[in-house]
């Protein structure tokens, strides 16, 4: 009797793989899960629709109806943009179906909410920029007098800012 071939293991990944390889098939199921057989219309939608719409707009799912060749994109948008968006349905569906390849959707559905209403409705289709409040120029010259002793001067300026947030931080409270 012949022995059998001893088993070699097979190393399958050589150093760090990219975190995008971990999730790209949980995202695709969460997608496929909505409508979205193609992931690019949710994550190139500025893209796609162009920056203005997609300020005020949000993919939330993709209908198929029974027995009819394609589908109904509903898309989020506040009451007062709706209108407006009304008008240019045409342009936007040949926009997303030039992504698809074909004629996936056939009927783009508006479904408005306020700003602040139900549960798709809640998060703020534009997030401002956090800004910290600026150190006053006696809190920028007590902490550049404090970094004095260094003499690399991109080290010195980074420590000097540091220095300015410490103690303005440290005087609010």
């Amino acid at each position: 009797m012949a022995k059998a071939p001893a088993k070699t293991f097979k190393r399958h990944m050589r150093g760090f793989a990219q975190t995008a390889k971990f999730v790209t098939a949980d995202i695709r199921k969460a997608s496929e899960k909505r409508g979205f057989a193609e992931m690019r219309v949710l994550t190139h939608w500025a893209e796609i629709v162009g920056d203005e719409t997609a300020a005020v707009t949000r993919p939330v799912d993709v209908k198929f109806g029974r027995g009819s060749f394609g589908a109904t994109l509903r898309v989020l948008t506040t009451g007062a943009h709706a209108p407006m968006l009304e008008m240019q349905k045409e342009q936007l569906r040949e926009r997303i179906n030039a992504v698809y390849g074909y004629a996936a959707i056939t009927r783009i559905q508006f479904t408005q909410t306020a700003p602040t209403g139900f549960a798709e409705g809640q998060a703020d289709f534009n997030h401002a920029p956090k800004t910290r409040p600026q150190p006053a120029p006696a809190q920028r010259e007590a902490a550049a007098s404090l970094a004095e002793g260094i003499t690399d001067p991109a080290l010195k300026a980074a420590l000097s800012r540091l220095g300015a947030h410490v103690i303005h931080k440290s005087e609010r409270g």
